[in-house]
């Protein structure tokens, strides 16, 4: 026996934070019964299906692109907009982990495993994300400082990040850095900056944990290796809220 959104997660359909808001939505039934709470058991062999449609286990993957610019982490897009997927030729049916802006560009992992995808996204979990920005201004010390010891977003201080300044261009007011947070809040880098009044008129995700693309064009995905997707799952359950 498992548990009812674990069971959808591990379908490939969503990650199991997506698969809890469907049950509650009223959008599962279990061998034809609606089913609306959380924490329900089923049984292997049970008829699952979200919208009518049967679940069905798919062979898990796990890919890490590059992503470009101008492109959408969504399975689709009500602007008509290009998303990770269309860009890619994957047999499975894969979603992205996590959200990258539309001119955010950086390491992004596509999969069909949702258990997997919610142990790297979900709050709990923590793995050091580096990001490499630009911003409108110059970066005084103090800055630096606080955002080593965390900020305030909406009402909650940020974890410590790591920040190192690669460089500050006077003539054009603006400081290159790297950033190195633990979480991935919403907006979360670009609203760190903007705490303290700056733009970010760049942002690369440099790495997720251990894993980088710079041997990846803009666009161009791989299969994660084996001992990759073991690696970042340690990863997350180490960094993991108790």
């Amino acid at each position: 026996m498992e548990r009812l959104q674990k069971v959808i997660a591990q379908s490939g359909i969503a990650s199991r934070r997506k698969a809890e808001e469907m049950i509650k939505e009223g959008r599962v039934t279990v061998d034809g019964k609606l089913v609306t709470e959380m924490g329900v058991q089923v049984r292997q062999g049970a008829k699952i299906c979200v919208d009518g449609k049967p679940i069905v286990r798919e062979n898990k993957v796990y890919y890490v692109m590059n992503k470009p610019k101008k492109t959408i982490c969504s399975l689709n897009d009500e602007h008509q907009r290009k998303t990770v997927v269309d860009i890619t030729e994957i047999n499975e049916r894969v979603f992205p982990v996590g959200r990258l802006d539309y001119d955010t560009t950086g390491v992004l992992i596509l999969t069909n495993d949702g258990e997997f995808a919610n142990e790297i996204i979900h709050p709990r979990y923590h793995i050091p994300k580096t990001y490499e920005l630009i911003i409108n201004g110059i970066l005084k010390t103090p800055e630096i400082k606080q955002l080593e010891s965390g900020v305030e977003l909406d009402g909650i201080m940020t974890l410590p990040a790591k920040v190192w300044v690669t460089n500050k261009d006077f003539d054009k007011n603006q400081t290159s850095l790297e950033l190195t947070i633990m979480e991935g809040r919403n907006h979360q880098v670009k609203r760190m900056m903007e705490y303290f009044g700056y733009e970010v008129r760049k942002l690369n995700r440099k790495s997720l944990g251990f894993l980088m693309v710079n041997d990846l064009r803009p666009g161009e995905y791989r299969l994660l290796k084996p001992f990759e997707v073991k690696q970042l799952k340690r990863l997350a359950n180490e960094g993991k809220l108790k």
